[in-house]
């Protein structure tokens, strides 16, 4: 195999992998639509829920910042 035949190969290949990467992006577009449909049928049905699920999340993820930003100064010198 020459190396125009190894080029030729692998641009084929790009290609049938770039096909399926687009289906598959496809997919999870369509399935992140779905999703989001259910979210905000609930949070319609549950706007109190909603709000404090939401709560609930921003303060563990703060948390976790506040947790890793920690750690980061923590190994400095002054």
């Amino acid at each position: 195999m020459n190396v125009k035949e190894i080029k030729s190969k692998v641009n084929e290949m790009k290609v049938e992998v770039q096909k399926v990467a687009e289906k598959e992006l496809a997919k999870a577009k369509q399935e992140l639509k779905k999703v989001e449909k259910l979210v905000e049928d609930y949070v319609k049905k549950n706007p109190e829920k909603a709000t404090m699920i939401s709560a609930g999340i921003g303060a563990a993820l703060g948390a976790t910042v506040a947790v890793l930003l920690g750690r980061a100064t923590s190994g400095k010198k002054k």
